[in-house]
């Protein structure tokens, strides 16, 4: 007798997580779009056990008449692509309806990037609030705690959410570098600039000087115990308003992204760009290319004996 549909979603996600160790947030992408999807075939009448390749085109044409993105809708795909290839190698269903499907086409989205000239603003702006907050204050400590957090993110080039799940003893190392977990479980090193670890022992001393700290680097009374991406986000985007920089041009991965392309456009090879970022694929670091496009350009007209400048 066949599972239920939503008892093979299960299984699904309990495969992500024991096997790929997916995150908790890539889990929730995957149950959402997995949920559309189940429920596209439930109205339609249709099993996941009994789809075909007209079942996959049908629920993308359903995609696309409700406006959603190519990107979005491209993600959907994906979740569903890999929860029939799991029904399939499992023995489950019989076959993959989704073998010959194609997404919808994607633009080429580059990455948003702020000037190295942004970004020093930005970083004085936060240091400048940690120096000028009135000592053993409560506005010290979120000053330093925000000076800290922008210090580590452009000197490592952390996910947000590696960033706000740092460990305390993050502060406390003595070595240039730190070794993080990132997607999958996977381990990888990343280096520490003077500057960051100076703001990242600062912080550690005014947190310390409020009595016994836990587990976490930047504790808080969220569900996880630790400071959210969102609450990070916000904070950043009301510190950027006072650097006079457009709020909207910035975020924690916008950050990112700065780290990554500052170090190609000084020399950096791509492969130790996609160390560094803990991208499994060079495919997803090659989108940073258009800047060693501009390098590369830039030196042809200023270095080719033919260029006229």
């Amino acid at each position: 007798m066949s599972l239920p549909d939503h008892r093979l979603a299960s299984l699904f996600l309990d495969m992500l997580a024991a096997e790929r160790g997916a995150a908790p947030n890539t889990l929730a992408a995957y149950r959402r779009d997995l949920e559309d999807y189940l429920d596209y075939l439930r109205e339609t009448g249709t099993g996941a056990l009994d789809a075909r390749p007209a079942t996959i085109s049908g629920f993308l044409a359903s995609l696309e008449e409700r406006g959603l993105k190519s990107s979005s809708a491209a993600r959907r795909l994906s979740a569903v692509r890999q929860f029939h290839k799991f029904l399939y190698a499992e023995g489950h269903a019989a076959a993959d309806p989704t073998a010959a499907a194609t997404g919808p086409k994607r633009g080429r989205v580059l990455p948003k990037v702020i000037s190295v000239a942004d970004v020093d603003r930005l970083l004085q702006v936060s240091r400048e609030a940690a120096d000028q907050a009135a000592p053993r204050s409560g506005a010290q400590l979120r000053a330093a705690r925000m000076r800290c957090l922008i210090e580590l993110l452009y000197a490592t080039g952390l996910r947000v959410s590696e960033l706000v799940s740092l460990p305390a003893s993050a502060a406390r190392t003595r070595e240039r570098f730190l070794i993080v977990r990132g997607k999958g479980g996977k381990e990888r090193l990343v280096p520490l600039t003077n500057a960051a670890q100076d703001a990242a022992r600062a912080y550690l001393a005014l947190l310390e000087a409020r009595g016994p700290i836990g587990r976490w680097l930047f504790p808080a009374d969220a569900e996880a115990g630790h400071l959210t991406r969102q609450a990070f986000a916000r904070e950043l985007k009301v510190l950027a308003g006072a650097a006079g920089l457009r709020a909207d041009k910035i975020s924690p991965h916008v950050l990112r992204h700065a780290f990554a392309s500052h170090l190609l456009q000084n020399g950096a090879d791509l492969r130790v760009v996609q160390e560094l970022l803990g991208h499994s694929d060079i495919a997803t670091t090659q989108i940073y290319t258009h800047v060693l496009d501009d390098r590369l350009k830039n030196m042809v007209r200023d270095l080719h004996p033919m260029s006229n400048g």
